[in-house]
């Protein structure tokens, strides 16, 4: 098996177990995620990982073949936090909004996530986010998608939390290594964005409304009206001859 390339650790069988192994494939991926929480990405190390658990390359290489795979596992132990509550009383978009905001403060208690979702193997065949996929799926359903459609409209949901959650994470990122809060970050760079935005008059006017209101609160509040127009526009096509195709 050493010779075999695999393209994501849920491809690749698990190697035999010694009967007391010293290290579990748990205690591997709750450091690692530790460091990755700490000090990013590009933090992490094989090397660095058997440091901080004082174990040899061998016994990490027991559970994992490299650094990809690794992340794969960290990133589907992050999934396993967000919550797909159950439909109540048959209204899908309350239990959507809630997974939808679950899944947003998830990327944003783990920000070093959203640099490597791309990159993260087949990421989909982890069990967390199977268990995620299938459960915010049976959401839609009860809405009145058919599968397809809730498939659908399933993978547009997650991209548009992924699509606000990057920036904001990048945005936090670049806050807390300043030292400093989100709103003393903001008012030092106050007086620059004035004075860039002097020549456009609309971006004026918004600098100048945005400048007295609480930045995590902003960002919350354009998080919630950008969702709401995204299952808008999905219950709108409820119903519609042709969505099964993809028709507008």
């Amino acid at each position: 098996m050493s010779g075999e390339n695999f393209p994501s650790v849920w491809t690749r069988p698990q190697r035999a177990k010694r009967e007391t192994p010293s290290l579990s494939r748990d205690q591997i991926v709750a450091v690692a995620r530790e460091l990755l929480d700490a000090d990013g990405i590009d933090a992490l190390s094989m090397r660095k990982l058997g440091t901080r658990l004082n174990a040899g390359a061998t016994s990490l290489y027991t559970h994992v073949s490299n650094k990809d795979e690794l992340i794969e596992l960290v990133v589907d132990q992050v999934y396993g936090e967000v919550e797909v509550p159950a439909v109540e009383n048959g209204d899908w978009r309350a239990a959507a909004t809630r997974c939808a905001h679950s899944l947003r403060e998830t990327f944003l208690r783990h920000p070093w996530i959203v640099s490597v979702l791309g990159a993260s193997g087949v990421a989909y065949l982890g069990p967390n986010l199977m268990r995620m996929s299938e459960d915010l799926l049976g959401v839609f359903e009860q809405g009145g998608f058919d599968l397809p459609s809730a498939d659908r409209s399933m993978s547009t949901l997650i991209a548009y939390v992924i699509g606000i959650a990057t920036a904001e994470a990048a945005w936090l990122t670049t806050v807390a290594r300043s030292g400093r809060s989100e709103e003393e970050w903001v008012r030092q760079l106050l007086p620059a964005a004035e004075q860039a935005v002097q020549p456009y008059p609309r971006l004026r006017k918004l600098y100048a409304a945005q400048a007295a209101e609480e930045p995590g609160a902003t960002r919350e509040d354009g998080f919630d009206l950008g969702l709401a127009s995204v299952l808008d526009g999905l219950e709108a096509r409820l119903g519609r001859p042709g969505r099964e195709s993809g028709n507008p």
